[in-house]
């Protein structure tokens, strides 16, 4: 698609904007950019001056991409916003995450032989843009020079963030029916396509899986579904996944080795991805990377909460010991692309926060105060930690000694067609459906796919807890979270999932106590052995299976318990498996599963933890 953009100049503060340039591509697509400019009393700063670029679908012209560009202007470079192709003002067709390495890199290098430019581009973004800057940095622009990568930038697309544990992240379909009411499509036709896709409710849309191309919400717009069908169908890891744009590990070779930063949240669903990103990066390249992990949900840096829990008014990123998070970022941008000599290179190359240790009481916002703390590390995981199994056990018990050598057993049913509703947890683009963070485990109307009585979802039977003693003093956990189950089926093909708690004891504020979701992850047994290459199960048969679970960092308090849950859906996070082997995406067929975990001395199911040395079960 292409559209003709007339170049405006505007003045706002001291900064002179143009908008609208349109920047060329090499395939002929030109992608419509807003250029800002410092100004001194009024006149143009003459001399070439580094440049920050951020790629964006949601508008490079939003009141908060402006501020953001006013501040870095002021602060003395030139800021480019920039409209990803096929979104808002610029050509060409929307193809989301694929397209964005090499129009990234064509764009850094545009800038870099303007006149304006003294050949040192930078990038900074939240989310999509910073997907955008891994994508560019997997094709390694000569004239790339620094990266700030907010929330985002695909390790592995497949493995975090698209699909978890081979099923598929459904917030990709309300991201996709979201954006679709900004396409182009909608956008120039206002009485048909944006009025039709205005009726329809993603509520009622989401108990009719699976869709069908041409018969689904996104049918007016083309481009969406499209995108949206391709990258649910393709359930194995093959080339598709491997992509620029999908997989930053696929490109390690040629990824930038320039100083970057990669920042990200507990409750993000970028979590595991930023993580791998750092280990990966900073192993493999000269230029000093740093990690910065905080208690938020996806975006949420600037706020002291995630979900219904709160960390107190130190666990943002504006803080200050160190200004605001805009500060923090110019800081980064000022030594690296101006070499000023600043305390950046005096920060650790790790900033955690751990979560826990609060009051255990309601603030005034309603929410439970969890508290936490800032620490800084010099490797991922800490020093301080070290592996630490925790075994199931008969009757629900969570321990560090070994099971008994008898044979023991929990099984339930997994009906597909009335999965375990979605209680929080790493989402992003999820409303209305989904509602991100830290929640009570409890069943609420305010969750979708939750009824009445609402009760604990502990009191499912296809809900297997188990769970430590109230701990006689307080135990840290920071890195990742594994869990080694051995397993049976009825079926050929089932999903296992676990999620990490803490459990709070009863109190005044919550007399049955706080089960506070910290961490989750999910296996479809088909993908037990090889992500490209799937294996249905013998009915029967036991199989040893590894669950990855998001990393996360949290103090569970003196008296309060470590509790494991494990089922066998999570929706509407993740697509539900009809246990046939079939990806849910193509097949309707559902069968009922008869899921069976073992634990006992020859098959010891069981966590991996990785504990602080100062802490004791």
């Amino acid at each position: 698609m292409s559209r003709r953009v007339r170049s405006v100049i505007r003045r706002k503060s001291n900064n002179h904007i143009i908008e609208n340039v349109m920047i060329p591509t090499r395939d002929g697509v030109s992608l419509s950019t807003d250029i800002h400019r410092p100004q001194t009393d009024g006149n143009l700063v003459e001399e070439p001056l580094p440049v920050l670029l951020q790629r964006t679908p949601y508008n490079k012209s939003a009141p908060v991409r402006l501020e953001e560009a006013t501040f870095f202007t002021n602060s003395g470079y030139v800021t480019v916003m920039q409209d990803c192709r096929g979104r808002y003002d610029s050509e060409g067709g929307f193809s989301k995450y694929v397209d964005e390495g090499q129009d990234g890199y064509d764009t850094v290098e545009w800038l870099a032989q303007q006149p304006w430019c003294n050949g040192k581009v930078g990038t900074f973004g939240l989310s999509y843009a910073s997907h955008t800057q891994a994508a560019l940095a997997c094709l390694n622009p000569p004239h790339l020079s620094a990266m700030w990568l907010e929330c985002g930038g695909f390790a592995s697309a497949y493995h975090s963030g698209c699909r978890n544990g081979g099923a598929f992240e459904l917030r990709q379909v309300t991201w996709a029916f979201r954006e679709a009411m900004e396409s182009p499509e909608a956008r120039e036709n206002p009485d048909t396509t944006r009025a039709a896709m205005a009726r329809q409710d993603i509520h009622d849309w989401f108990s009719r899986f699976p869709w069908k191309p041409g018969h689904s919400p996104l049918s007016w717009t083309p481009d969406y579904e499209d995108y949206l069908m391709e990258i649910w169908g393709n359930d194995s890891f093959d080339e598709y996944w491997q992509q620029v744009g999908l997989s930053a590990l696929a490109h390690l070779g040629p990824f930038s080795d320039v100083p970057q930063v990669h920042q990200c949240s507990w409750y993000d669903p970028y979590a595991h991805g930023t993580i791998r990103n750092y280990v990966e990066l900073s192993q493999t390249k000269t230029a000093p990377i740093s990690l910065i992990m905080g208690p938020w949900t996806h975006g949420g840096r600037s706020l002291t909460y995630s979900g219904d829990v709160d960390f107190g008014p130190h666990s943002t990123l504006d803080n200050p010991s160190e200004g605001s998070f805009n500060k923090q970022r110019l800081a980064f941008f000022d030594h690296w692309l101006k070499g000023q000599e600043n305390n950046w290179r005096k920060k650790a190359p790790v900033k955690l926060f751990v979560m826990g240790g609060g009051s255990g009481r309601r603030n005034p916002e309603g929410r439970l105060d969890h508290g936490g703390r800032w620490t800084e590390e010099d490797t991922w995981p800490p020093a301080k930690v070290q592996e630490t199994s925790f075994y199931f056990h008969r009757g629900g018990g969570l321990s560090i000694s070994l099971p008994e050598t008898e044979a023991r057993s929990s099984s339930y049913l997994f009906d597909p067609a009335r999965p375990v509703p979605t209680i929080g947890g790493n989402i992003s683009s999820g409303l209305p459906i989904m509602e991100p963070g830290g929640f009570d485990q409890r069943e609420s109307e305010d969750f979708y796919g939750c009824s009445a009585p609402f009760l604990p979802l502990a009191t499912r039977p296809d809900v297997l807890v188990f769970q430590t003693e109230p701990l006689g003093e307080s135990l840290e956990v920071t890195g990742p979270v594994v869990v080694n189950l051995w397993i049976s089926s009825s079926a050929v093909d089932t999903d296992f999932t676990a999620k990490l708690i803490d459990v709070y004891p009863p109190s005044r504020n919550y007399p049955e106590g706080y089960s506070l979701n910290l961490t989750d992850g999910i296996l479809r047994t088909k993908f037990r052995n090889s992500w490209s290459e799937p294996e249905l199960m013998q009915p029967g048969q036991v199989y040893p299976l590894t669950i990855e679970l998001y990393p996360t960092s949290n103090l569970f308090a003196e008296g309060h318990r470590i509790r494991l849950d494990v089922s066998s859906s999570n929706f509407p996070r993740l697509d539900v498996n009809g246990n046939t082997g079939e990806n849910p995406c193509l097949s309707p067929i559902k069968v009922v599963a008869n899921n069976t975990v073992y634990h006992d001395r020859d098959r010891p199911s069981h966590v991996v933890l990785w504990v602080a040395a100062e802490s004791t079960a």
